[in-house]
């Protein structure tokens, strides 16, 4: 089959940030775009002739289309050997799996993760490497290097791959292999948890719901869960994944899983609720009248690990985004590991997974994961509270309440302040940036500032130095305050503020969030100005 070479302009601008590249789906879908951000991709990659890449995403609007446009860009470019998941689907830990087990040289992962999916919303593309981890900051800046100056691109004029039907085909030469999404995903966790104690757990009438929220992690869900495990038919919701996510906003938190929060706070609650997002690396758990924070989990898993199979002889170390609580700080010294703070982006993460490190990772945006794969992985998440509560017999408030007796309670609230003007996000970030040389000592309402800074990272495996990570308040009496502009929107800048208040007094350890933050709150809200300069009120989003 004939291989066309296209002349083409320069995309400049468009720098992949941790998740890949970004952007409403109508952009990915201007003629052209989605080729040139391929070809950039292949090209600051080093190329992929010879190359075997796992290719899939989470079922979004535009994802079988332009998994077609990747596959005779691949043979054109003289790929050996795509390997893709069935209909297009593989959700972004499966993928990580993948990548590892196959031997591959990297995937290509289309998906916005938690963001909204449909022809009006949002599409999004990354590269993970060949540990199965997300693309790491050197080549992220070649593959940017490459959209300012790509000329052409190629792409072979074959028809479209089938992609329905498991089994191999060739296009133009290049091997296209469609496999079951789930089955080699079901074999890598079957490894690590007892999926006996687990059947057995639910035989003994253990109900639970598990919301999928119309995204990828359904169908893994329905065969594991309900399947594997014997759970109830009806235990996996919303379990069918959608091209717009049925029209709502696949992210696992109490805002947007309103309808398993309903549920788990009503009269007949399960004993266990549980959702992921969009391509299935976040989850959210729910006990029975008990919200368990994203951080709070972490610290849960880190204390319990060792009661799964696979972490029967311990944890290496654990290994925390900056934003995230500290509470798994306070499990790590108790256990006498290694516990490392490092930038939100779960490729910092890699290193130290493949160095022996760490063994659990965790980020305060509801992302936990282990050293199985090189992503977070929602689902894993679920099967692993799962072994603790079948070992333990223990609920999720009785687990939460053990562990803030036996470490202190680390209150916790994200504010989010969504599409904001990028310029007056910058505006407040800079004006609280030029604030820091004076506020270690200083009191801030009603509390002190011990120490303020901008975190920088130095990698301990790889040497490299990440600086501009966010703004850190670090208050008198276990208290933090955290800024940072995110990279995960498609449109202006969301500002996020994260809160923390530490309380050890056994007479507190049950007080409302809201109660316990409110000093950090006006503090943080103070010193930054952020309603007088943003011109917003409110966040959009409180978790």
């Amino acid at each position: 089959m004939p291989m066309q070479t296209v002349r083409t302009n320069p995309i400049e601008g468009q720098k992949p940030g941790t998740s890949g590249l970004r952007k409403k789906t109508a952009i990915f879908m201007r003629p052209h775009y989605l080729e040139n951000y391929v070809q950039a991709t292949f090209d600051g990659i080093g190329g992929v002739a010879g190359k075997t890449l796992v290719i899939g995403g989470d079922g979004r609007y535009f994802n079988q289309r332009a998994i077609q446009v990747i596959l005779r860009m691949a043979a054109a470019n003289q790929a050996k050997h795509c390997i893709v998941g069935q209909d297009g689907i593989l959700s972004t830990p499966a993928a990580s799996n993948l990548i590892r087990t196959r031997g591959a040289d990297g995937g290509l992962i289309l998906s916005a993760s938690h963001n909204p999916g449909g022809p009006e919303a949002d599409f999004g593309l990354k590269f993970n490497g060949p540990n199965g981890g997300p693309a790491t900051e050197g080549v992220t800046d070649k593959i940017f290097e490459c959209t300012k100056s790509i000329e052409v691109y190629k792409i072979a004029a074959s028809p479209d791959a089938n992609i329905s039907d498991l089994g191999t085909g060739d296009m133009n030469g290049m091997t296209v292999e469609v496999i079951d999404p789930i089955a080699a995903y079901t074999t890598a966790v079957e490894k690590l948890f007892d999926f006996a104690k687990i059947r057995a757990l639910f035989a003994s009438g253990f109900s639970m719901r598990f919301d999928a929220m119309h995204a990828v992690t359904g169908p893994y869900a329905h065969a594991i869960l309900e399947g594997v495990l014997g759970a109830p038919s009806g235990t996996v919701i919303n379990g069918t994944p959608s091209p717009d996510f049925g029209g709502g906003h696949p992210d696992p938190n109490p805002i947007w899983a309103k309808e398993l929060m309903d549920e788990m706070h009503g009269p007949a609650a399960p004993d266990f609720g549980a959702a992921s997002d969009g391509d299935g690396d976040r989850n959210m758990i729910v006990g029975r009248n008990c919200y368990v924070t994203p951080s709070d989990s972490l610290a849960l898993l880190a204390a319990k690990a060792h009661l799964a199979p696979g972490y029967k002889d311990g944890l290496a170390g654990v290994a925390r985004s900056m934003p995230t609580s500290r509470a798994v700080d306070r499990v790590a010294e108790s256990l006498g590991i290694a516990c490392y703070e490092t930038p939100t982006g779960w490729k910092f993460f890699g290193n130290l997974l493949d160095a022996g490190k760490a063994t659990l990772c965790g980020e305060e945006s509801a992302g936990t994961g282990s050293d199985h794969v090189r992503e977070k992985d929602g689902l894993w998440a679920v099967l692993l509270w799962l072994n603790i509560l079948a070992e333990t017999g223990q609920s999720v408030s009785d687990l939460m309440a053990e562990l803030w007796a036996s470490h202190g309670r680390c209150y916790y609230s994200r504010l989010d302040y969504e599409d904001v003007d990028s310029d007056k996000a910058g505006a407040m970030m800079d004006a609280l940036r030029a604030k820091l040389p004076d506020l270690a000592g200083r009191k801030i309402g009603d509390v002190v500032c011990e120490m303020a800074d901008e975190f920088a990272y130095d990698d301990p495996v790889d040497g490299s130095r990440s600086t501009g990570q966010g703004i850190r308040l670090i208050l008198k009496g276990g208290g933090r305050a955290i800024f940072r502009l995110s990279g995960t929107g498609t449109a202006g800048s969301t500002i996020r503020v994260y809160l923390e208040q530490l309380e050890t007094d056994p007479s507190k350890l049950k007080m409302e969030p809201a109660q316990a933050l409110a000093q950090v709150r006006a503090a943080a809200l103070g010193i930054s100005d952020l309603e007088a300069i943003t011109g917003r009120s409110a966040p959009d989003v409180v978790t």
